[in-house]
């Protein structure tokens, strides 16, 4: 039994070891694509010298979309599993990226987990995908349910249905996300009871938790408010059902104090320990898969549907025939919102050179421009971006969310010192800085002589 958990993250890793310490947490779930095999933070190694149990909790494979998982991928996540000597893994039943090779277009990422259609193309296309995971993970994988603001036009499966076939099927254990099913039963008006009583109990391999925030008739799965009662209680009713082996609360950003976190963590261990009853079986073996050989057919139809909706969302092109078109507005904006927040956090120097223009300019230049190299990529591109001018040749609107003369010349010296043919030295450094006090001249001057004594050197 893993008991009750939290996830852990770097901000709040000193309180983790403290509630770990105090007997209030049992077990934590760590980001996958966060923990480098051979340097595993220093927190973790003490907790689990602690005997604490770490689980890696991946978010980058994208099981549910039409390509073939990445081997690279599926190796790296095995590598932090047994860096971290975890007893499973889990990932996402969502699809992260689109286009490409299947689809004879530009290689998209939503830089988000967005949901697959529950039909019949796309269950055998993530069952086909669960099973290579499978072979490549030297221990068992458990699947997430995710939340969802954007709902799939005929829709063969309801998610309890969906979630149970794909057990049978693959003998895949569930990590089931009840904060999830409160925002889907919010935004698509889906009975998370009736999804309960689908599910496989026996293969429930833990349950998250997390809050969240209603606006305008929408819930947002934010990982950065307080657990509602509403998600609560879909806790219980999951709970008079079962009894998972574990529990575990998930929070991403505006972290409490420890006192908070250990009273949430209270409340969760509260309703477990009401509703507890005797430990159910184990998952059921996986099934022969009569369908496999249509899987190359599925694929591709598949392909062209997530590709169609993905460059809706990241890259202004029309909705597709069938959705909401307010509810993928919906998400674009959030999209967009979560991507300027994490380029803040991987390149925190440029909210703090332009200031209040920073998020207004990032969402004018996210709206066609869809993530490409990464988020530090992405930062550089973004700089470029105000530097060429761009949004100045969008009119008035665009004039508004470009910076200062001042911050421009910082963003230039930022861009500089990072997007080089190789990065600028100590010295090169102050001399682009403080170059308006040696001289008047323009700094494309100083760049110039850069790139001329670098071509001098053996």
């Amino acid at each position: 039994m893993l008991g009750t958990g939290i996830g852990w993250r770097p901000e709040i890793a000193d309180t983790v070891e403290a509630l770990a310490e105090a007997g209030r947490v049992d077990w934590v779930e760590a980001v996958a694509e966060n923990v480098c095999p051979g340097r595993v933070p220093d927190s973790l190694v003490r907790l689990r010298e602690r005997g604490v149990t770490v689980v890696p909790h991946g978010v980058s494979l994208g099981l549910g979309g039409a390509e073939r998982p990445d081997p690279e991928r599926l190796a790296a996540l095995a590598q932090r599993a047994e860096a971290l000597g975890a007893p499973l893994v889990t990932e996402h039943i969502a699809f992260v990226r689109g286009g490409g090779e299947t689809t004879g277009s530009a290689p998209l990422e939503a830089g988000h987990l967005l949901p697959v259609p529950r039909t019949r193309d796309a269950l055998d296309v993530l069952c086909e995908n669960v099973r290579i995971a499978q072979d490549a993970l030297p221990m068992p994988l458990a699947l997430e349910n995710i939340a969802a603001l954007v709902a799939w036009p005929d829709e063969e499966m309801s998610e309890g249905a969906f979630l149970a076939e794909l057990v049978e099927r693959t003998g895949v254990r569930l990590l089931i996300d009840v904060a999830n099913l409160h925002t889907n039963h919010v935004n698509r008006g889906e009975d998370p009871v009736a999804a309960l009583d689908a599910l496989p109990a026996g293969a429930i391999a833990y349950v998250h938790v997390a809050g969240g925030y209603e606006k305008d008739g929408v819930w947002h799965d934010s990982h950065a408010h307080p657990v509602p009662a509403a998600v609560l209680d879909v806790l219980a009713a999951l709970y008079e059902r079962a009894c998972p082996p574990g529990v575990l609360l998930e929070r991403d950003d505006d972290f409490p104090a420890g006192d908070e976190l250990a009273a949430e963590l209270a409340a969760v261990r509260a309703v477990v320990e009401a509703g507890a009853r005797p430990a159910t079986a184990g998952a059921p073996a996986a099934l022969p898969d009569a369908v496999a050989p249509a899987a190359r057919a599925a694929r591709q139809r598949l392909a062209l549907r997530q590709t169609a909706l993905l460059s809706a969302l990241v890259a202004g092109t029309p909705v597709p025939e069938g959705f909401d078109r307010v509810r993928v507005g919906v998400q674009s904006r959030a999209l967009a919102a979560k991507r300027a927040g994490i380029v803040a956090k991987v390149a925190p120097e440029l909210p703090e050179i332009l200031g209040p223009v920073y998020r207004p300019a990032f969402l004018r230049y996210a709206a066609a421009r869809p993530l490409g190299g990464g988020y530090r990529r992405d930062a550089l591109d973004f700089a470029a971006h105000l530097l060429h001018g761009a949004a100045a040749a969008s009119g008035p609107a665009g004039a508004a969310t470009l910076p200062d003369a001042a911050a421009l010349r910082q963003l230039h010296v930022w861009w500089r010192e990072r997007s080089g043919p190789a990065p600028l030295n100590g010295w090169q450094r102050r001399l682009l800085r403080h170059r308006s006090a040696i001289t008047r001249q323009p700094s494309h001057v100083f760049i110039r002589m850069r790139d001329t004594l670098r071509s001098k050197l053996p």
